[in-house]
């Protein structure tokens, strides 16, 4: 390989870039069926976003799930894949130069992808593989297209054709010939000599044959590297959780929850429905591939500040006591009017039993809720001793917990926001202080506590509906969990406020549905709403930022009445 010095070709540039870009995507490419055997935490773009989602600022983080809700996971992921393909291509065209610049950039992700693995809650040295072993390869690939069999040549420069001057009257000249070409005198010729090397002057094209062997030769190591990806990440999903959870036949509840009570879900169109399904209730976590935890292997540990430290089993949970309680959940990131909030049926151990049989200190007011990823929360204690239905949950509506939920169990806690509560896959409940320990959301700039405010939403009308004139159903949802919702109201563009309807509910720990008969007159009108807990606090108008313990302030809609 000759290291080249003067200008490049826009086309030589494209093709070293694309040279670049598919030795990234084997390296990322093949990383996924490695990180099979190591696990998909390992993968290098999901350890280098795992990285990132720690690292960066909490209001790119908020800016992101604004921006695109429960799919933030996935655009991280691509936007990491993108910003990697412009280093790559950057890299590719540095080899062009000197092959030890390209292979140097390659070795530095690596290395980077090594460490984002390797320093991960749970990690160890084996983790470094998928990254290992995908930076081999990419500067193997990167080396076949810049010196060996693949490579461009020329990638860049030709000599240029030497011009033989200027055409001078009077035929030939001869060396040593003087000839007059203007009136100051005769201009003396000087021998050329022996042909001298000349400079190449301007970048040259690739030729036709290195463009088609190089084309060939990425086509095919691009489709090897999106074959292997795709495989791995369909072998991590064979190899996941899904037939144990399958397996599991949950038993029956010793305190089932009350029954629904007829009228509890109004069923109307946009009106988010009373019990929110599985597959609809809203996803936000750090994690970005979902973690398999066996229920076979998966432990508890209670620790810290008690008497006696326990360690259950999954099989110690089933064959406790359980309870079935309908609780609705909400994210602290949830905006006025947002539909990061559900409700649904859960069964599992009561949290105030477990930490009854470990006796806490009396000074331990915090429980540290710790994830089998690492992720961490902090809950008062108190609201885990005081009565509420706290639950270590095992079920969700009548099936063993999602995957994606926290299979094979999590916590869930009536009137604390998830950030401070809803610890997902978890391992470890450590009994603590608030005074000497924060969860992870704390020094990013939440609040170490999170009690749920008292929201309501309106969902029908939907913003900038067209309405006709005439009798309209307003209607939505309201909730303080473990408080209860006592009233709700609405108001047309400033006026009095009219109490709505609220439907039936199981308990304080649910949202409400409500409803409201408006007689609509033509015109751009503005709906809002507010609501009132059952200790007679309503709801603010104040308008407050979801940071650093929630959002504040009346949810408003505009319509238009034809």
């Amino acid at each position: 390989m000759i290291a080249h010095t003067g200008p490049m070709s826009t086309t030589s540039r494209r093709y070293a870039a694309l040279a670049g870009i598919t030795a990234a995507a084997v390296a990322i490419g093949i990383a996924e069926p490695v990180a099979v055997l190591t696990g998909p935490r390992s993968a290098p773009l999901v350890a280098v976003g795992g990285v990132i989602v720690d690292a960066v600022p909490e209001s790119l983080k908020q800016l992101a799930i604004d921006l695109f809700g429960t799919a933030d996971k996935i655009a991280l992921l691509v936007g990491t894949a993108v910003l990697l393909g412009g280093f790559a291509a950057l890299f590719g065209v540095l080899a062009v130069r000197r092959l030890a610049l390209g292979l140097a950039g390659i070795a530095a992700f690596g290395a980077i992808g090594v460490a984002a693995a390797v320093t991960r809650s749970g990690a160890d040295l084996a983790d470094a593989l998928p990254s290992l072993v995908g930076a081999g390869l990419g500067a193997l690939v990167l080396w076949l297209f810049i010196g060996g069999p693949f490579e461009l040549d020329p990638w860049t420069w030709s000599p240029p054709t030497p011009s033989a001057g200027p055409a001078l009257p009077g035929g030939p000249v001869s060396p040593g010939e003087s000839v007059p070409v203007s009136p100051a005198g005769p201009v003396p010729v000087t021998p050329a000599g022996p042909t001298a090397a000349v400079e190449p002057v301007g970048p040259a094209e690739v030729d036709p044959e290195s463009r088609r062997r190089f084309l060939t030769g990425s086509g095919v190591l691009l489709g090897t590297a999106v074959v292997a990806g795709l495989g791995g990440r369909w072998l991590a999903g064979r190899r996941g959780v899904s037939a144990a959870r399958d397996a599991i036949r949950l038993p029956a509840p010793v305190a089932p929850a009350p029954a629904v009570p007829a009228g509890a879900d109004l069923s109307l169109t946009q009106l988010a429905p009373y019990v929110t399904p599985n597959f609809g209730f809203y996803r936000i976590d750090t994690a970005l591939v979902v973690p398999q935890v066996d229920p076979d292997t998966w432990r508890l540990r209670i620790h810290g500040r008690v008497g006696r430290e326990r360690t259950y089993s999954y099989a110690d949970l089933l064959a406790r006591p359980l309870v079935e309680r309908y609780v609705t959940l909400a994210c602290v990131s949830n905006e006025v009017g947002g539909d990061l909030i559900g409700n649904a049926l859960w069964l599992g151990v009561p949290l105030r039993e477990l930490l009854d049989e470990v006796e806490p200190d009396d000074d331990a007011d915090q429980v540290v809720g710790r994830s089998v990823d690492g992720w961490t929360c902090g809950t008062p204690t108190a609201a885990l001793r005081d009565g509420r239905d706290a639950l270590l949950a095992v079920g969700m509506n009548g099936e063993p917990l999602p995957v994606e939920h926290g299979f094979p169990v999590r916590v869930v806690v009536p009137g604390l926001y998830g950030y401070v509560s809803a610890c997902k896959w978890v391992t470890e409940l450590e009994l603590t202080r608030f005074a000497d320990f924060d969860a992870y959301w704390v020094p990013r700039g939440w609040s170490p506590q999170g009690p749920i405010k008292t929201q309501s939403r309106i969902d029908t009308p939907r913003g900038r509906n067209r309405l006709t004139a005439g009798p309209v159903t307003v209607a939505g949802v309201a909730w303080a969990q473990h408080r209860g919702i006592r009233r709700v109201e609405v108001r047309v563009d400033d006026g009095p406020w009219q109490e709505a309807a609220l439907a039936p509910t199981v308990s304080v720990d649910t949202w409400v549905q409500w409803s409201w008969r408006w007689d609509a007159t033509p015109g751009e009108h503005r709906l809002q709403v507010r609501a009132t807990d059952a200790t007679g606090e309503t709801q603010t108008e104040r308008t407050q930022d979801v940071v650093p313990d929630g959002a504040t302030g009346w949810h408003t809609v505009t319509v238009t009445v034809r």
